[in-house]
């Protein structure tokens, strides 16, 4: 009995704090999907678009509709300034199961942002370039 209650308060910690990464997938709308050669790539969020402060959200790699492992993978993004340097962003992303990983970025203000996602592992070596607005 014990080890049921245990069992029970572990998975309630994980919910609570799981945030976009205890999401179902029913329960994330799709904020871009992607073509990068034979792969799908789909950014989710629980909230939708992303907004200016902090977002989390999830990152999706599939084939086929199926997950596919592709290692080591970062997002970053850019945004061109007229006269200025352009602003960067980059996303801190972990990965939750294969081809998901979960991350959260930052943004300042809005405005349409060029996203880079890259790759490398089993799946191959690669990246792929979008634009997200944030608003």
């Amino acid at each position: 009995m014990l080890r049921r209650s245990f069992m029970h308060g572990v998975a309630a910690v994980i919910v609570t704090v799981g945030g976009v990464a205890g999401a179902a997938a029913e329960d994330l709308k799709v904020i871009k999907t992607h073509k990068a050669k034979d792969l799908n790539v789909t950014l989710l969020s629980e909230s939708g678009p992303w907004k200016p402060g902090k977002n989390s959200f999830v990152l999706e790699f599939t084939r086929d509709k199926k997950p596919v492992d592709v290692g080591k993978a970062t997002l970053s993004t850019s945004m061109a300034m007229p006269g200025m340097a352009p602003m960067l962003a980059g996303a801190t992303v972990q990965p939750e199961g294969p081809g998901r990983y979960q991350g959260t970025i930052s943004f300042a203000d809005s405005g349409d942002r060029q996203v880079t996602v890259s790759w490398d592992g089993p799946a191959g070596k690669g990246s792929t370039r979008f634009s997200v607005p944030v608003r």
